[in-house]
């Protein structure tokens, strides 16, 4: 790839996990579905993409047993899990492009995903990406609301010691989007996962993406042309 100009008024670039990352969805969609349909809830793996994705397992579940008017089985989440776990080992890829994004983004750049740390540390380790972002990983399960609330986001600013008007967002789910934006960063949509149908890129749009694209090499152009065009943020100047 060519080389791009620095995104020198971001300060940081935070990425989903799954769908962005790694290949997960379809994965995750359908071993969603198979479990809760196990455990007395019939949903397609449709289904489970058009209302969970991009939202967390206990959110998830805390609607599904809403709905059932009782609690799903003592042993859904390690049921789940295990299966989840499994599939990654065997059949989980990195996203096309995402090791080409990463050599060549020159800013900051962490992880905030809806999904533990423990399905993040099984998902990223089996395609090479755990040890190349880590320590600077970041879940749901460490704040109070997840997406798509901005919790997450800020924290994960927080963390990172960025400001959120200086942050990029990169998503894959309207949930990520809603919550981005209204973290007040500057929010990607990325519909290049093998779980995108026709049409969404422009639910992305919908949602809120500054813009959409579908090849994870594109980005770090794209944060070029972002930054060239962002005016510099109150107390930062580019060198």
């Amino acid at each position: 790839m060519a080389d791009v100009a620095p995104a020198s008024n971001f300060d940081l670039v935070i990425f989903d996990c799954d769908g962005v990352l790694v290949d997960s969805e379809v994965i995750s969609c359908q071993t969603h579905a198979d479990v809760l349909s196990l455990c007395g809830y019939p949903i397609t793996t449709e289904q489970v993409f058009a209302r969970f994705l991009g939202r967390s397992l206990k959110q998830a579940k805390l609607e599904v047993e809403a709905e059932l008017g009782r609690s799903l089985p003592d042993d859904f989440n390690p049921k789940l899990q295990d299966r989840l776990f499994r599939a990654f080992e065997q059949d989980l890829a990195a996203i096309d492009g995402i090791m080409e994004a990463l050599d060549t983004i020159d800013v900051p750049v962490c992880v905030a995903s809806s999904g533990s740390h423990q399905r993040m540390r099984v998902s990223l380790g089996a395609t090479r990406l755990y040890d190349r972002l880590a320590p600077h990983i970041f879940s749901s399960s460490q704040v109070e609301n997840g997406k798509p609330a901005p919790d997450l986001f800020l924290f994960a600013a927080a963390q990172m010691k960025a400001r959120p008007a200086a942050c990029v967002v990169v998503e894959d789910s309207t949930a990520g989007i809603r919550g981005g934006v209204a973290a007040g960063m500057t929010v990607l949509g990325f519909h290049g996962g093998s779980h995108c149908r026709p049409g969404h890129a422009d639910d992305l749009r919908a949602a809120g993406a500054t813009l959409v694209f579908d090849d994870m090499r594109q980005l770090p152009a794209i944060l070029s042309r972002l930054a060239e065009k962002k005016p510099a943020i109150a107390g930062f100047s580019a060198p």
